[in-house]
């Protein structure tokens, strides 16, 4: 009983701890606290993608008046989105990418549809939406909550962005008809295309994608995950507002929220389990009509599993044309030095398995020429099929000065990108994200080491774009739908 008792006495004590501390973080503003109208829900009144727009451009509005009127009164913050005429302010860049677009095409033989991750915006995939702008039908979707202010993730399901996804795919498939649609999708973007085509064959209904591109697809989270909603709901029993949020930052950033709601992390983790109850449901020629799947991921994943993605998905999989496309670590002598464990070693039980059915490529590290023995900083792609090496393909890119490995968030963005690669823009005074490089003593900004030397943009971009142009064109211009 003494045990027992002593037990739950150092319980509360370390959960009135972290209470304490989590309470005692900077206050939150009105961006967090405000809850802006014409939020789209799944049981809405809203029935179509044009009625989607016209809400969004009320929220829009709303945004102005509730925000930016407000914060015109305050003292001016010069790294800060909701004050306008800020370094980050969104109106800097020539397009609002925080809102959805649609770039018709007349002749367009194909529909690319882009959904961004969680706390993102359209401006995640901007570089794919330019890249087929002119070639394809594109759309460039707004999940509800974002794009805004961070509060809108406080409340937000993730049946609210599948409602969304699917106007938006039903939108496109009118514009379209027989073409093809493609969607390319980052992260929770990806868990809710996936979800929009489990959800349909399981219904019975024909999938929508003739094919399926997802970058660090949220297929599985890390168990600390599970525990989220748990801080959020001991937060609203003591009237603690800041126990609803994981990071409370200022909100240096014109097209992603910094502070991070937690709701939003469990709204992902809710939506991956969907996902794997309904591929559990579904038969292997159930889940034969899926479109096939190109799936580009980094094996260091601080956001997202990437065991999840080899066990959870692709070897879930029956037998088609489905590619995995696995960016290794910078393996260096001198990185592999101050590894303190192989990230690989995780995975490679599942890379080594005979019974794989899909395409892998590894882009890794090649031989150095002068001494075989080492690795060279330029990489090359292994690609195989099970367990076997077919080929080994130099790519003609080698690993960036100072870069260990890709991150959860690079991958959408190549070097030249202006916010978060390490182009220098001077004729428009606006932040650079990716370009920053702050040094000096520890505990003095409001903004983490960590997130600050986190890798922002993916050097291996320009391969992924012509893996990504090889997919549509060898998939064919005939619709399956």
């Amino acid at each position: 009983m003494a045990l027992t008792y002593a037990t739950l006495g150092i319980l509360a004590a370390l959960l009135i701890a972290a209470v304490w501390f989590l309470n005692s973080r900077t206050d939150l503003d009105i961006w967090h606290t405000i809850d802006l109208p014409h939020q789209f829900k799944h049981h809405g009144k809203v029935i179509n993608f044009k009625q989607y727009l016209d809400a969004e451009n009320r929220q829009f509005e709303a945004l102005e008046t509730q925000i930016y009127q407000a914060t015109a009164k305050l003292p001016h913050q010069t790294l800060n989105r909701y004050f306008h005429g800020s370094y980050s302010d969104p109106n800097k860049w020539s397009q609002d990418w925080n809102r959805s677009f649609e770039w018709p095409l007349d002749d367009a033989s194909f529909g690319v549809l882009l959904l961004h991750g969680m706390s993102d915006s359209p401006y995640a995939l901007s570089h794919f939406a330019n890249h087929y702008k002119g070639r394809a039908h594109v759309l460039g979707l707004r999940l509800p909550g974002h794009g805004t202010i961070p509060s809108g993730l406080v409340n937000l399901t993730w049946q609210d962005m599948a409602a969304a996804v699917a106007l938006a795919t039903e939108h496109l498939s009118q514009q379209l008809g027989d073409k093809p649609i493609y969607v390319v999708a980052f992260s929770t973007g990806a868990a809710l295309a996936l979800n929009h085509e489990l959800a349909a064959i399981n219904r019975g209904n024909q999938p929508a994608y003739h094919g399926l591109v997802f970058l660090s697809p949220a297929i599985g989270l890390p168990p600390v995950a599970a525990g989220a909603k748990w801080q959020d709901r001991l937060g609203q029993v003591l009237g603690l507002d800041k126990l609803s949020w994981n990071t409370i930052q200022t909100e240096y950033d014109p097209f992603k929220y910094n502070s991070f709601a937690v709701n939003a992390g469990d709204v992902v983790y809710q939506l991956a389990i969907e996902n794997q109850r309904l591929l559990s449901l579904l038969t292997a020629k159930q889940l034969g009509r899926l479109g096939d799947i190109l799936t580009f991921q980094s094996i260091v994943d601080d956001t997202v599993s990437t065991t999840a993605v080899l066990q959870g998905l692709y070897q879930r999989l029956p037998k088609k044309s489905h590619q995995l496309v696995l960016f290794d670590i910078n393996r260096l002598k001198v990185n592999m030095a101050l590894v303190e464990r192989d990230p690989r070693q995780r995975i490679q039980p599942y890379l080594d398995s005979p019974l794989n059915q899909f395409e892998l490529t590894v882009v890794e590290n090649g031989l150095n020429q002068r001494d075989q023995s080492q690795v060279s900083a330029a990489v090359v792609a292994n690609d195989f099929l099970g367990n076997a090496l077919l080929r080994t393909t130099p790519i003609n890119i080698a690993w960036p000065r100072g870069v260990y490995s890709l991150s959860h968030v690079a991958l959408p963005y190549p070097e030249h990108d202006s916010l978060y690669g390490l182009q220098r823009n001077d004729v428009v005074e606006r932040v650079r994200i990716g370009a920053a490089a702050s040094r000096g003593e520890r505990g003095v900004l409001g903004v983490s080491a960590a997130e600050m030397l986190r890798q922002k943009w993916n050097p291996f971009y320009p391969y992924m774009i012509e893996r990504l142009d090889t997919f549509i064109d060898e998939a064919g211009p005939v619709s399956h739908r």
